[in-house]
C-alpha cells in the first residue's frame, strides 16, 4: 500500500476546499475520512457557519454527480426515490429517476421533512439501493448522502430517529471562524462565486484507490484490545442509556485505518482512534435525554481518559 497517495490525495483535497472554507480543515478531513470509508455524514451546526458551502466545494472537489435537496415538511418519499409515471405515447408506465440516482446528495436541514420522508433515505444509505413499486434499482458508486440539519431550532422540525441516525457515518460540527479568518471571508467576493470557481482537484482513478486500499492497514492486537475497551466503556457506563452498535464500531475502524494511512502509516495506532472517534461515536450514544454534539464529544473525552492506552513494545 502506497500512504504517499493517502497523504497526497487528503492535501489536494483539503487545499481546494480550504479556498471556500477557511479554517476548518479538522471538518474537510472528516467528511473525506467518510467520503473514503463509503459512509455518509450529518454537519451539524448553527444557521450562516458554512455549512452548504463546505458540501459543495467537497463535491465539486472531488467529482462525479451533485445534487442538492431542500427538505421540507411537503417533501415526498417520491420525490426523492422518483416514480412511475404512464407514457401516453407509448401506452407504457416509465420509471422517471428521483434525485438520489446521483453520485452525491446534499440534504439540506434533513430534519424538517417528515419522517416517513426520512425513512426513504435508510435503504439508499445502508443498501446502495431503491425500491419503487416492489422493484429493485441499484444507485452508483461512489455514493454519498451529505445532510445538514439545525441543533436549536425544533420549530417544525422532525428529529432523527435513532436508525436513521446510526446510518451516518460521522457528524461533524464546524463553529465559528477565528478572528482573523472571518475578516478575510468578509471583504472577499462572494462565497458562491468561488465555489462556483473550483474545479476537480482529484481524478477518479486516485479516488477508486484510496477507496479501496485503506482495507490494507492493520491493527495490531493490543490496539484492537483497545479500540475494544473504548466500545464497551459506552456500553457499561452508568450515564449511558444506549451504547454504540456493532455498526457503529465497523465505522469507527475504517475510519482509524483511513486516518493512519492519511497519516503516512499502514498501521493504527490509538491516535488515530482517539482522533477520529468523537466523530464517529458521538451520535450514536445515549444518555436518555436530547444531547448536543458538543456535550456528546465531551463525554467521551472523558470516557477515553479512563481507558488505559497500550505502550509500545521495544
Amino acid at each position: 500500500m502506497d500512504t504517499e497517495r493517502f497523504i497526497n490525495y487528503r492535501d489536494k483535497v483539503v487545499a481546494n476546499v480550504g479556498k471556500v472554507i477557511i479554517g476548518k480543515d479538522t471538518a474537510v478531513q472528516m467528511v473525506l475520512t467518510a467520503f473514503i470509508c463509503s459512509g455518509h455524514v450529518l454537519i451539524e451546526d448553527v444557521p450562516g457557519t458554512g455549512k452548504t458551502m463546505l458540501l459543495r466545494a467537497f463535491a465539486k472537489t472531488i467529482g462525479g454527480d451533485f445534487k442538492r435537496i431542500q427538505f421540507t415538511p411537503d417533501l415526498l418519499p417520491s420525490d426523492l426515490t422518483g416514480i412511475h409515471w404512464f407514457n401516453q405515447k407509448t401506452s407504457e408506465f416509465e420509471f422517471r429517476a428521483g434525485p438520489l440516482f446521483t453520485n452525491i446528495i446534499l440534504a439540506d436541514e434533513i430534519n424538517r421533512a417528515t419522517p416517513r420522508t426520512q425513512a426513504s433515505l435508510l435503504e439508499a444509505m445502508e443498501e446502495r439501493q431503491i425500491t419503487v413499486d416492489g422493484e429493485t434499482r441499484m444507485l452508483e458508486e461512489p455514493f454519498m448522502v451529505m445532510a445538514t440539519q439545525n441543533p436549536l431550532e425544533s420549530y417544525g422540525t422532525f428529529p432523527l430517529p435513532d436508525a436513521q441516525m446510526d446510518r451516518f457515518f460521522m457528524r461533524v460540527s464546524l463553529g465559528y471562524m477565528e478572528w482573523e479568518q472571518e475578516k478575510e471571508v468578509v471583504v472577499r467576493p462572494s462565497t458562491l462565486d468561488v465555489v462556483r470557481s473550483l474545479t476537480q482537484a482529484v481524478t477518479e482513478e486516485e479516488t477508486q484507490y484510496v477507496r479501496t486500499a485503506y482495507t490494507g492497514v492493520t491493527m495490531s492486537g493490543d490496539v484492537l484490545d483497545y479500540f475494544m475497551d473504548l466500545l464497551e466503556a459506552t456500553r457499561r457506563g452508568n450515564r449511558f442509556v444506549r451504547g454504540v452498535s456493532t455498526r457503529g464500531a465497523i465505522a469507527l475502524y475504517k475510519a482509524s485505518q483511513v486516518t493512519a494511512a492519511m497519516n503516512g502509516r499502514d498501521y493504527v495506532v490509538p491516535e488515530d482512534i482517539q482522533a477520529v472517534a468523537p466523530y464517529v461515536l458521538s451520535h450514536r450514544i445515549s444518555t436518555g435525554t436530547q444531547l448536543s454534539l458538543h456535550a456528546a464529544e465531551e463525554y467521551l473525552q472523558k470516557l477515553m481518559e479512563g481507558i488505559q492506552v497500550p505502550l509500545e513494545k521495544l
